[in-house]
């Protein structure tokens, strides 16, 4: 059985957990996430736990158990805590600004680039050279994040571009005569 499928995720306080027949909602102070269940997953709550077994001996049922557990962890976490990203602009003149649900990056176009965020996700801009994504959703947080990276992505001569706040970018050397 997976590592992972096999430890319960424990509901705290102030977030309520509803598990219907395709459907498994959590609903706390940072709002509310819906993940459709899968058929090869039994799960069962009992005294603020959720438990998820495999359905049967499958390598699939199993593999899916520590997916669903994981991904069910991850919403308990996104409503009561939320999830962030930062990514730094790195390049003479680049600069980012919010204004409400659209991002505007000056990032060394011939013009400047808007980015719309979807409902459920912030965007502030603390200095004009950091960005900041928050929400409670993870995979809507990082999806966004990658959006906006792949608008100048770092190159790698100067190193110049969009990069995550952790991201390490290799400078390679130009070429001699």
């Amino acid at each position: 059985m997976s590592r992972v499928g096999k430890m319960p995720v424990t509901i705290p306080a102030g977030v309520d957990v509803a598990i219907k027949q395709d459907q498994i909602s959590v609903k706390g102070t940072g709002g509310a996430l819906f993940l459709n269940l899968n058929a090869l997953v039994t799960i069962t709550s009992d005294a603020g736990k959720l438990s998820f077994v495999p359905a049967n001996d499958s390598r699939e049922a199993d593999a899916m158990s520590g997916t669903m557990r994981q991904l069910v962890n991850n919403m308990v976490v996104g409503v009561t805590k939320g999830f962030e990203k930062k990514l730094n602009l790195v390049g003479v003149g680049y600069k980012a600004q919010a204004a409400g649900t659209k991002l505007n990056l000056t990032v060394g176009y011939s013009h400047p680039v808007d980015k719309e965020m979807p409902a459920g996700i912030s965007v502030a801009t603390p200095t004009p050279t950091e960005i900041v994504i928050k929400g409670a959703d993870r995979q809507r947080v990082g999806q966004v994040a990658a959006e906006i990276r792949a608008i100048r992505p770092p190159e790698p001569y100067k190193g110049k571009g969009i990069r995550y706040s952790d991201e390490k970018i290799t400078i390679k050397e130009t070429k001699k005569k």
